[in-house]
This record gives structure tokens, C-alpha cells and sequence, in this order.
């Protein structure tokens, strides 16, 4: 495992500092647009003059004081108080949107009416059933409820809304294999019944640490037992999937191997790509032959990457040009040069750990196996690399590996994948012109029926961006992705076929792109509240705020540092909290990026399909 903790001045020896990257990849024409660097603060400015008036005109125009006595547009019975007026705040959050998403005036409108008018006519509609429940039932809605219920539909109506009015690439026919969703929903089931149960149990005891959360601000208005469920069921499901690799009988596997590096740009560090490669083939004790993919590079990566080669002990190699801008045009010509049964797609600027390819290919005895990863792991020295290290500890050593027990990885980072050959042959090789085909490629094998693994035992180091400017083109194009592949690979949300992935996991990744989007402005928002008269039907506020941003995620941060046996890690906390709310503004500026149509289309839209998936491949 590396150490993060280097200097700056290491990143600037190794060539990092330097790197400015942009590619055609970097704003795919049609469906994205560069975001100018003034756009999201208007946003936020505009956010926060529309959250003042609304909540000025609730607490201070008396026909709409007594119209909603909860300082909130609530028309339903409630009791109980509430820590932050939801619906003001996704109001005010849509309406900003709206008005700086697109340069059209018309387009900007029918954003503003598509989705603040569908959030508001939810949200009758929620105050109308609460008001029938009464009738029906004498129970009243807690508040509590009513908000967070309100919040949800919020990020639900954002994502959904955003993939529907936005350009987004068409939908294709996938093949769906349903044939393992009941065992993995029973799965899903018994770990949500006892985590909720554990919970439940705890936030009984009335301990002295809940106490001690509390007063620290990490907990807020939240209960224990809403604050321990989420982490306890991925406990649950990171136990079952560390009990199956143990009983998993895996054995030396060392095929012959093709792995191709798409590479633009890349003089910097290609060598050192190369030469990791070597001591890893020499682990790995089976042949390996490495293909350089140079991708319209304006620079020396060709000499310098032929001359790596040349002087290798084990690995075999060649470059070849590819001269069409566009990253999966390279790794297309490189999947049509592979002549060996398993590939492995690599990035350039990823140094596998010397045991990675052996660990890797042991978990192809499987024959339900069809793609494999493992831990990125940042190299040091550079400004964001220990912030890296704690989200690699918790996305993709903790999560990641939780949602193997319920078979439900989305997605396999194109860092480090190896597949079997056939797989992306199959699929059609990697979707050009969009953001995500590494995602692509693994979503679609993993719902024909094969198992995505990712191990933490495989680790490789991967280039964390040592520059703003370079942090913040690299997350725009991964958080915009996500609604590629969401509109791309739509059947599995919309269809009738269920599976654990489309149903669940992948809305679960849009609502939380939403969420994201919204995590900045809702702390202006409780700035706002906080700072002026208008929060004095609201409690707990500013705990709240803290502990939602803040809270959770700080104590996940400190478990996973502990789980990767890096308890240095936990010094890097401050860091990363502060990376998160970056994180949060470039999503941001992510959904601000995505070109708006002149008129919505329908998520299921059978428009421009693509021929349906053949069924010669099937898993074993």
C-alpha cells in the first residue's frame, strides 16, 4: 500500500503539476457543453436570493403566514417541527437551476416549468394523501416525515427530470438476465431486516456515546437508530462478501495475457506504466504482450513508450497509432489487436502493484466471472491525494466490495478491468462519444448474468489530478456519466425485467447525483436560515446541516481508514471532508455541463434503439 502523505514537490517532480488534460472526451459534442467558471457561482448567487425571498415572503406576508403555519409549503397536517424548510430550499434550489442551465430562454423555461411544476404537484399530492390518511385514520404525519419524504421527491424529480430534458445518447437494447434477482432481492431483504433490527436495538440503549455524537454536532436532529442503518446493512453486506472470497476455491490461474494502454498525452508517465507492468508480469509467470494505443498525441509518448518496451525483462510489446481523437477509439483498435482469451484494459497513467495481474486472473477459475478490478490507490505528494485515499477507502475497498454479495457492482473503474475477451467483443467494444464506457461495458456483462469482482487485494497505483483545473475537468466527466449510462442503458431502470442493479442501485446512483448537486447550496441554505429570524419554527438546524455533510461521512471516512489497516489515514479526515464540498460544487457544475433539448423526451422513448444484443454469449 502506498503512502499519500508525500510533498507537493514530489508531484511536481514527477510531471503532475504540469498535466492540463483535455481531451475531446472532456465535453462529448452534443451532449455536453464546457461549463465557463462563473456559471455555478451565479447559480449559488441566484440560489440564494430566491431561498431569502421565499423564506421572507412565508415568515412575513400574513396570508401566506397563516396559509402555512410550518414556515414551510406545507399544506398537510403535521405535528412535530422540522430542522430545515425542504420544499423552500428544493424550490429555490430548481428555480436557480433553471435559470442558468442553458444560454435559450425557452429552453430555461421549460426546465423551470417542467421541474418545479412537477415538484409542486408531487408535493399536493403527498399533502392530499397525509390529509386522507387523517380522515381514514386519525394518524397525523410527523413533520420529520413529511420533510425528508419532500426532500427525496426533490433529488428524485432533479436526476429524472435532467435525463429526460437533457441530451442524453439513446437507448439500446440489453440483454437482462433475471434469472438470479430472486436469490439476490432475498439477499437485499434479510440484510435490510437485521441491520434496521440492529439499529433499532441500539438506539435503545440510550448509550453514553450517542450522547457524546450529539454533542459534537455529528448527529444532529437525526435518531441513531436512522443514523445507523445505512452503514450497519453495508457492514452486513461488506461481512458476506469477505465470508464468500474466503470460501471461494480459487486457484493459480496464468493464461496468456493482452493488455492495451490507451495513451494520449502521456510522455510523462508511460515508462513508469511500462515498467510496473514488467515486475508484474514476472509475478504473473504467464505471457503477456502490451499494446500502446497512441491516441493523437502531440507530444513524445510514442519514443518514450517504445523505448520502455525495449528494455523490459518479461513483457512484450508494440505501440500502435491510433489517429483519431477519442478515447474509445483507442481502446477499440486495441480490443481488435487482442488475440488472447482474457484481456486487460489499463490507463496510462496507472502502475499495477506487482501481484495484481496473478491476484486478478485467480478469480477466472470462476466461470460466472466476466470482469475483475481492484483498489486504485493514489500515488502521493499531490494536493488532493490523501483526500483520495479515504474516498478510495470508502467507494471502492468498502462499498464497492459490499455490493458484490448482492451481485449488484455497477461498475468496474477502465483504471484497471480484465475481461474475458469475448464480453466486450459481444457488447459491441467501447461506446464512443459519450462519458462512462468502462461503466458500459461492466453494467452490461454484469446483467447478461456474470459476476463483476472487485478485490481489494488487487491494488494499483493511479493518477490523482495534482491541479484544480485538472480535479475539476476529471470529476465533471466522471459525475456526468452517470446519466450517460442511465439513459444508454435504460431498460434496466424502466423495463418490466427487475434486477437488483436497474432497480435499485442504478436510481440510487442518479438521486445521489442529486443529491450531491444540492449539497452546497444546502449549506447556504442553512447559513441563510441560520443567520436571520426565518428558522424559528425550525430546531436543531445548524446540528442538523453539520450532520448531514458532515457527520456521517466522517465516521465512515474513520471505519474504512481502519478496514484498509491505515490508521494514519484518519489524520487526512479534515482533508477530505473539504474535498467532499468540492466534490459536491464540480457535480454541480457536472449537471450544468449537460446540453438541455428544446423539448423533453420520455426516459423510455423507443426512439433511435440499436439493433437487440445477440444471445450467443452466455454465462457459463
Amino acid at each position: 500500500m502506498t503512502d499519500p502523505s508525500g510533498t507537493p514537490e514530489q508531484a511536481a517532480q514527477d510531471g503532475r503539476a504540469d498535466v492540463q488534460f483535455w481531451s475531446v472526451d472532456s465535453a462529448p459534442r452534443r451532449f455536453a457543453s464546457p461549463v465557463p467558471q462563473y456559471v455555478a457561482p451565479v447559480m449559488l448567487v441566484l440560489f440564494s436570493a430566491v431561498s431569502f425571498g421565499l423564506l421572507w415572503a412565508i415568515n412575513q406576508i400574513p396570508v401566506l403566514n397563516a396559509a402555512f403555519p410550518y414556515n414551510d409549503f406545507i399544506l398537510a397536517p403535521a405535528h412535530g417541527s422540522h430542522a430545515v424548510a425542504v420544499r423552500i430550499f428544493v424550490i429555490s434550489f430548481l428555480t436557480a437551476f433553471a435559470l442558468t442551465c442553458d444560454r435559450s430562454v425557452l429552453r430555461r423555461a421549460g426546465v423551470f416549468l417542467d421541474m418545479v411544476g412537477t415538484y409542486v404537484a408531487l408535493c399536493l399530492l403527498m399533502d392530499l394523501m397525509a390529509q386522507l390518511l387523517l380522515w381514514q385514520t386519525n394518524i397525523v404525519l410527523s413533520l420529520h416525515v413529511i420533510e425528508i419524504a419532500s426532500g427525496l421527491i426533490g433529488f428524485a424529480v432533479f436526476s429524472f427530470k435532467l435525463l429526460e430534458r437533457g441530451e442524453m445518447p439513446s437507448r439500446i437494447r440489453l440483454q437482462i438476465n433475471t434469472r438470479k434477482t430472486n436469490r439476490i432481492a432475498m439477499r437485499l431483504i434479510v440484510a435490510a431486516q437485521v441491520a434496521a433490527g440492529i439499529a433499532w436495538y441500539v438506539s435503545s440503549l440510550d448509550l453514553w456515546l450517542e450522547q457524546a455524537l450529539r454533542s459534537m454536532t455529528l448527529l444532529g436532529g437525526i435518531g441513531p437508530g436512522v443514523f445507523l442503518f445505512l452503514p450497519t446493512f453495508f457492514m452486513l453486506l461488506y461481512l458476506g462478501a469477505w465470508v464468500e472470497a474466503r470460501m471461494a476455491p480459487l486457484a493459480e490461474f496464468s493464461p496468456d495475457l493482452t493488455v492495451f494502454v490507451p495513451a494520449h498525452n502521456e510522455e510523462y508517465i508511460i515508462a513508469d506504466t511500462i515498467r510496473a507492468m514488467d515486475i508484474a508480469t514476472v509475478r504473473y509467470g504467464g505471457r503477456v504482450r502490451l499494446l500502446v494505443m497512441n491516441n493523437n498525441s502531440s507530444d513524445d509518448t510514442a519514443r518514450v513508450a517504445t523505448e520502455a518496451l525495449a528494455s523490459c525483462c518479461a513483457l512484450r510489446g508494440e505501440v500502435i497509432d491510433v489517429p483519431k481523437p477519442g478515447k474509445a477509439n483507442a481502446l477499440n483498435a486495441g480490443l481488435d489487436a487482442v488475440q488472447t482469451e482474457y484481456c486487460v484494459r489499463l490507463d496510462a497513467d496507472t502502475q499495477l502493484g506487482p501481484d495484481a495481474l496473478r491476484q486478478a486472473m485467480r478469480h477466472f477459475t470462476d466461470k460466472k466471472v466476466g470482469v475483475v478490478g481492484g483498489v486504485p490507490l493514489p500515488p502521493g505528494g499531490g494536493l488532493f491525494d490523501r483526500a483520495r485515499f479515504l474516498e478510495v477507502a470508502v467507494k471502492h475497498a468498502f462499498y464497492s466490495v459490499a455490493f458484490s454479495t448482492i451481485d449488484s457492482v455497477v461498475g468496474i473503474p477502465g483504471m484497471f478491468s480484465v475481461y474475458r475477451t469475448e464480453l466486450p467483443r459481444h457488447l459491441g467494444g467501447f461506446v464512443e462519444g459519450m462519458n462512462g464506457e468502462d461503466t458500459d461495458i461492466s453494467l452490461r456483462a454484469g446483467e447478461m448474468g456474470y459476476r463483476l469482482v472487485v478485490d481489494p487485494k488487487v491494488q494499483y497505483i493511479s493518477e490523482v489530478p495534482a491541479t484544480y483545473r485538472h480535479m475539476r475537468e476529471q470529476r465533471t466527466r466522471w459525475f456526468r456519466s452517470t446519466f450517460h449510462i442511465s439513459s444508454r442503458c435504460r431498460d434496466l431502470i424502466f423495463s418490466r425485467h427487475a434486477t437488483v442493479r436497474g432497480k435499485i442501485v442504478l436510481p440510487y446512483m442518479l438521486i445521489n447525483s442529486a443529491r450531491r448537486s444540492m449539497m452546497l447550496p444546502l449549506l447556504l441554505f442553512g447559513v441563510i436560515e441560520f443567520a436571520t429570524d426565518f428558522a424559528s419554527f425550525n430546531t436543531l438546524l445548524w446540528q442538523s446541516v453539520i450532520a448531514l455533510t458532515v457527520g456521517a461521512p466522517a465516521l465512515m471516512a474513520i471505519f474504512c481508514a481502519l478496514l484498509m489497516k491505515s490508521p494514519k489515514a484518519i489524520l487526512y479526515l479534515p482533508e477530505y471532508l473539504v474535498f467532499r464540498v468540492m466534490r459536491a460544487y464540480f457535480t454541480l457544475e457536472s449537471m450544468l455541463s449537460i446540453n438541455i433539448r428544446a423539448f423533453g423526451e420520455h426516459p423510455y422513448s423507443r426512439r433511435a434503439l440499436s439493433r437487440p444484443v445477440p444471445d450467443s454469449v452466455r454465462v457459463a
